[in-house]
């Protein structure tokens, strides 16, 4: 159901869009690019287009409006965390291991012949 009413709404605002551009403004707007001056008979020309494209677009923005506001609703109600900081924090980790050989390892009685010692202590 939501992604039908989303979809409709996409399409009620390119509706919505095509339709505020085929009104004409101060300057003419795409209404008279099909015919300029000619325009006052057909299909929009005329003062019945204005009343036309007046009722369409206001009742486009009418069903974008309600739309929105039911899809915010719908979306609202849609079980999410609370917070993204109020989130549980994760159990201890483990202690870090050492990536330096020989740092953090105690030498097993047979490993002493591979360990280097001191030489500030070699000639006492």
């Amino acid at each position: 159901m939501y992604t039908f009413l989303l979809a409709v709404l996409v399409v009620d605002g390119i509706f919505m869009s095509v339709v505020i551009l085929l009104q004409s403004g101060k300057g003419g707007g795409l209404a008279a690019v099909g015919g300029g001056a000619a325009m006052t008979e057909g299909i929009l020309g005329g003062r019945q287009a204005t009343t036309v494209l007046t009722r369409a677009t206001w009742i486009s923005g009418t069903i974008f409006l309600v739309l929105a506001l039911v899809l915010s609703v719908m979306s609202s109600r849609a079980r999410q965390p609370q917070s993204v900081i109020q989130v549980e924090a994760p159990s201890a980790a483990p202690a870090p291991v050492s990536v330096v050989p020989g740092l953090g390892e105690e030498p097993t009685e047979g490993a002493t012949a591979g360990t280097t010692e001191d030489p500030g202590n070699s000639g006492n």
